[in-house]
C-alpha cells in the first residue's frame, strides 16, 4: 500500500488508523470495485452521507460493519470525533450516497483535518458520474472542465453563466430534476443553441440520454408531466463558428432594425437561434447598432435643417 508523501517530509501519526476515501455505485449497486469491498470489511467503521442509503448496500454484498452519519448537517461537529479515533488507531472508510466522497458531496472537512493531523489518506477510486457521463457523450473528451451544481442564487447563477460562455472546453454540471428545465433554458439565453447531452439517472432502471441542441432538449422535457431522477449536463464547448462572421450578423440586424415594429428582444432571438449565437451577446450588439444608427439619423436631420 502507498505511503503519503506530504512536501514538507512529515511522517503519518504513529499508531493512527487510515481515512479510506471510497467511491460507491451511482446507481447500480454491482458497479463497485472488489478492493471497495474489501475495504468495507476491514475498517473498524463507515461514515456515510446517509446509513440508510449505504445500509442497502452493504446488505446487497452480505457485510456487516458499524456505520455513523456524516453530511453537510453534522460534519463539523463530527469531524474532530472521526480525527480522534483515526489518531487513536481506527480506520474509518468515508462514503456518500454516489459517487466518489469530496466531489460535489460531503467529505472535504474530514479529508483537510486527517492531512492536517497527518492521518494516512488513501483514496478507493470507482464510479464517477462525470466520468460515466464525458465517455458516452460523443463531446471531446481530451479536455473537459467540471462545474458541478451551479449556485442556486440566480444572479449568481448566470454571472457563471456569462463566465463559461467563452470557454472552449466540454462544460460537465450538476443539475436537480427540479430545475433543469429553466437551467436549460439560461444556459441558451447566455451561451447559444449548444449540442448537449443530458444523462438522467445513469446505471440505473429508467436511465435516459437525450441528445441535441439546448432548444432541442429544452423542448423534450417540457412535453413531459415532471423530470425526474439525478442529472448530468454536458454543453459542448465555445466555438468558433465558421459559417458566420460577425459582418453577416451585423448587416442582418441593421436591416431587421430598419423595419418598423421591430422590437430588440425578438430580432435578437431570432438571429441567435439561426446562428447558434448567445441571444445575450447577439442583444447587446442589436443595442449598439441601434444607437449608431438614432445617431446617424439624427445628424441627417441636423444636416437637412442647416440646408
Amino acid at each position: 500500500m502507498p505511503l503519503n508523501s506530504p512536501t514538507d517530509k512529515t511522517q503519518n501519526t504513529p499508531g493512527a488508523g487510515t481515512l479510506y476515501v471510497v467511491a460507491t455505485p451511482i446507481g447500480n449497486l454491482d458497479d463497485i470495485t472488489v478492493r471497495a469491498l474489501n475495504i468495507f470489511r476491514q475498517v473498524d467503521l463507515i461514515a456515510a452521507e446517509d446509513t440508510r442509503h449505504t445500509g442497502k448496500l452493504l446488505k446487497h454484498h452480505h457485510i456487516k460493519c458499524r456505520l455513523i452519519s456524516y453530511h453537510e448537517h453534522n460534519e463539523a461537529e463530527r469531524t474532530p470525533l472521526l480525527v480522534e479515533r483515526m489518531k487513536s488507531g481506527s480506520s474509518i472508510a468515508l462514503v456518500s450516497n454516489a459517487g466518489t466522497p469530496t466531489v460535489s458531496d460531503p467529505g472535504y472537512m474530514l479529508l483537510q483535518s486527517a492531512v492536517k493531523n497527518s492521518i494516512r489518506v488513501v483514496p478507493i477510486p470507482g464510479a464517477s458520474a462525470v466520468v460515466a457521463a464525458l465517455s458516452i457523450s460523443g463531446l471531446p473528451t481530451d479536455s473537459f472542465i467540471f462545474i458541478g451544481f451551479s449556485p442556486k442564487k440566480k444572479t449568481r447563477r448566470l454571472k457563471q453563466l456569462q463566465e463559461l460562455a467563452d470557454e472552449k472546453r466540454t462544460l460537465i454540471f450538476y443539475e436537480s430534476p427540479g430545475r433543469i428545465s429553466a437551467f436549460l433554458n439560461e444556459i441558451n439565453e447566455i451561451m447559444g443553441d449548444r449540442y448537449s447531452v443530458l444523462c438522467r439517472e445513469m446505471t440505473k432502471l429508467h436511465e435516459e440520454f437525450l441528445r441535441g441542441r439546448l432548444s432541442e432538449l429544452i423542448e423534450a422535457l417540457s412535453r413531459r408531466p415532471a423530470v425526474k431522477g439525478e442529472c448530468t449536463l454536458l454543453v459542448k464547448g465555445c466555438e468558433e463558428n465558421k459559417e458566420v462572421s460577425q459582418d453577416i450578423v451585423r448587416a442582418e440586424l441593421i436591416e431587421a432594425l430598419n423595419r418598423k415594429g421591430s422590437k430588440i428582444s425578438e430580432i435578437s432571438r431570432i438571429i441567435a437561434k439561426k446562428y447558434g449565437l448567445s441571444k445575450n451577446k447577439v442583444y447587446d450588439e442589436a443595442l449598439r447598432l441601434k444607437a449608431q444608427l438614432s445617431k446617424l439619423k439624427e445628424n441627417d436631420v441636423l444636416y437637412t435643417a442647416k440646408k
